[in-house]
């Protein structure tokens, strides 16, 4: 891969670029929300509501009509690569706002705008760092908002990062035992998502857990379903000459294999050991988007079908590498009656590994129905059909 170091023209040419809209058509995986596209959206990510893929059981919520996961927005557009040519790169953090529920049948169209950076500033991982600022926003064929999405990449300089990347000890692949295999497996297929009872405002109390959901061993097929259910190919994945024309215009897209001699993309780090060094990591990991889509699901999972989640904010901390197993979780820290009327509840959430390390934490607020009366969040958003 091209390595570069962050010099002043670096830095002046991406000021430059702060405020810009950008062409992201490369880059968007989902356009409207089929049966099929929300089907494979919900599998690629591990959701097994049946809310999101028996038309017969949304029918009877009070979405009145099949719908797709809030986080479906991500399986259109999630992001792109940009700028610092020779620099690797992570995304860091995101903040989400879910606006209005996106239905079967909807089309959903996203722009991104790059708001600059902050940097450079020193780092332990890889010499310099910047910072990225990106803005998406998913309105659907009425006009509608459904989503807004900030988001956080660091850039950083790759070769320093490798170089430092030999002193680190990092047990990868983990090594199981099947008792504990079969353990983890048993915990997964326990978990349920809260489907149609509702979880009352009242019934919440400050202090108490959420429901656990466990996400792993994560392995291959995990990342290939999430990029196959339109998680996050930055630019969209190609074959043969397709992907050989892309790559001739923008040599910074590709790398060469050096075991099967393809050029792969740079997006290969998620499941190509090589590529993953490549960038100074000791092994493949996962998808930072991929990460925020099931602090969504376990919020989704916990709040049930009456429920509906507004705000979500998390930190990639570390890597998620191929064989580590997540488990995430959450406490309820406030309860309140918001602004706009609703009885919201705030949860902070993490997402520790089996080394104990808090992978992802962050918070989020989400409305829950009333015993005192009133329409449910989900009543409240729900589209009228004709």
């Amino acid at each position: 891969m091209p390595e570069a170091v962050i010099d002043d023209a670096m830095i002046e040419s991406m000021k430059a670029k702060a405020g810009i809209q950008l062409r992201i058509s490369h880059s968007v995986n989902n356009e409207e929300a089929t049966r099929i596209a929300v089907t494979k959206f919900a599998g690629g990510i591990g959701d097994i509501n049946e809310l999101w893929t028996d038309p017969e059981r949304a029918l009877a919520s009070e979405y009145g009509a099949p719908v797709a996961p809030p986080s479906f927005v991500i399986g259109c557009f999630s992001g792109i690569q940009f700028g610092w040519p020779g620099l690797g790169s992570f995304h860091s953090a995101t903040q989400m706002e879910l606006l209005a529920p996106i239905y079967w049948g909807d089309k959903i169209e996203a722009t991104c705008r790059y708001d600059g950076f902050t940097g450079p500033r020193p780092s332990s991982f890889a010499g310099r760092m910047v910072t990225d600022h990106f803005v998406n926003d998913y309105v659907n064929q009425r006009g509608e908002a459904v989503a807004q999405i900030r988001w956080q990449v660091v850039n950083y300089e790759r070769a320093a990062a490798r170089g430092k990347s030999k002193s680190r000890k990092i047990d990868v692949p983990h090594r199981w035992t099947e008792d504990e295999l079969r353990a983890i497996e048993e915990r997964v297929l326990a978990q349920r998502p809260r489907g149609a009872e509702p979880r009352y405002w009242e019934d919440v109390e400050v202090g108490e857990p959420i429901d656990d959901l466990t996400k792993g061993p994560i392995g291959l097929t995990d990342e290939v379903a999430f990029i196959a259910g339109g998680g996050t190919p930055i630019p969209r994945l190609k074959a043969h000459a397709a992907s050989l024309h892309d790559y001739a215009a923008h040599p910074a897209w590709a790398f060469r294999d050096p075991v099967t001699g393809a050029q792969e993309p740079i997006y290969a780090v998620h499941y190509n050991q090589a590529a993953a060094n490549a960038m100074g990591v000791a092994f493949q990991y996962d998808v930072g988007f991929q990460r925020q889509c099931w602090q969504i699901h376990l919020l989704t999972h916990w709040c049930g079908d009456n429920g509906w989640v507004k705000h979500l904010s998390s930190q990639y901390r570390g890597f998620v590498y191929l064989s580590d197993v997540i488990d995430l979780g959450g406490v309820v820290t406030g309860k309140s009656v918001d602004d706009s009327g609703e009885h919201v509840v705030e949860i902070t959430t993490h997402a520790r590994n089996q080394r104990g390390d808090d992978i992802m934490p962050g918070t989020a607020v989400v409305a829950l129905p009333s015993r005192d009366g009133g329409a449910s969040p989900v009543a409240a958003r729900a589209r009228t059909m004709s």
